[in-house]
């Protein structure tokens, strides 16, 4: 009788992609820390990758959605809507939560014709920031906004998205700002497979993130270039891999600007003398906040809420604690 009176929550979050960012990383951190006693936790996603294995690892349930992916197609995304649809009718979760600007858009759509009770959408930084052309960054608009009004909840992570939000007809009564979290007493590596690559002393600029337009990273090699006394490391990996390698070279860089691939931040943070996000587009990236925890030097763009976080005087606002509380009563 007790559980029939006090049922664990049923919460399945929605994610396109399944490789490893910043929404991956949150969708992680909830489905793992939300407590197990009050929720029954699955994630869907499209495309395999880390976040699977990470959440298979954690043995929580994954469901993936083959046709769902970042690319716009309209066959596609119409086989997605049918395959998220048949999911919620067939698990009946409490509450889905939508990550990323497809998986939401379509799952929202799915949600509503499934009835589910309450749909929660987490905008990680507005899409329609990124650099387009006028006509494509107002249908983006319209798809967020459209996204957003189908959503019982939006989250957004930085008070800056929440004034955006709060101009979007319809939509900004229902937003909230829930700031992404880490955990601060997590241990930091020695950062030594960072300084074993460069000469002894050498000045070290590093980065984290994927290799995409938005992260910057060409102004790093820019910068490299006119400075012989800077030595650049750049942890990630995304599209942008192979234009990266042919610009080091093209521009005679290759003892001083390396590129180390995916690792996770607390390996390689320690390795840095100073940490740079050069980003174009940001939401409240969770890098910026290890840096801050590494106490290192920061060089930053004031993009999305990074001047939030480099101007915080309490970091406990950005506890993973914090984060997973807030979130967890918006479900109940």
């Amino acid at each position: 009788m007790q559980a029939m009176r006090n049922p664990r929550k049923k919460i399945l979050f929605v994610i396109t992609k399944s490789n490893w960012g910043g929404a991956q990383r949150y969708v992680y951190d909830l489905a793992t820390a939300l407590p197990k006693d009050q929720f029954d936790v699955g994630v869907a996603f499209g495309q395999p990758g880390l976040l699977a294995k990470k959440l298979n690892e954690a043995r929580i349930t994954t469901y993936p959605i083959t046709s769902l992916q970042r690319d716009v197609s309209l066959f596609a995304d119409v086989r997605g809507f049918f395959e998220l649809l048949r999911l919620f009718r067939i698990e009946k979760p409490d509450v889905v939560h939508l990550n990323s600007s497809k998986a939401a858009g379509v799952g929202a759509l799915a949600a509503r014709f499934a009835g589910v009770p309450r749909i929660i959408f987490t905008a990680h930084g507005w899409p329609f920031w990124e650099e387009r052309d006028p006509f494509s960054r107002g249908l983006i608009y319209l798809f967020s906004w459209l996204t957003a009004l189908l959503s019982h909840k939006v989250i957004v992570i930085s008070n800056y998205d929440l004034s955006v939000a709060k101009k979007m007809l319809f939509v900004g009564h229902k937003t909230v700002r829930i700031y992404n979290g880490i955990d601060f007493s997590s241990p930091l590596d020695s950062g030594d497979v960072i300084r074993r690559s460069f000469p002894k002393g050498a000045r070290i600029a590093g980065t984290i993130g994927e290799l995409t337009k938005n992260k910057n990273h060409i102004q790093l090699l820019k910068q490299a270039r006119k400075d012989p006394d800077l030595y650049v490391a750049i942890v990630g990996e995304g599209e942008l891999r192979t234009w990266l390698e042919e610009k080091i070279n093209e521009w005679g860089l290759l003892g001083r600007v390396k590129l180390f691939g995916f690792m996770p931040a607390r390996e390689v943070l320690r390795g840095f003398d100073t940490f740079v996000l050069p980003s174009l587009k940001e939401g409240l990236p969770y890098v910026l906040l290890e840096a801050e925890a590494a106490g290192l030097p920061i060089v930053a763009n004031r993009v999305g809420g990074v001047g939030e976080i480099l101007d915080a005087k309490d970091m406990s606002e950005f506890s993973l604690a914090r984060m997973v509380g807030k979130t967890a009563a918006l479900y109940r």
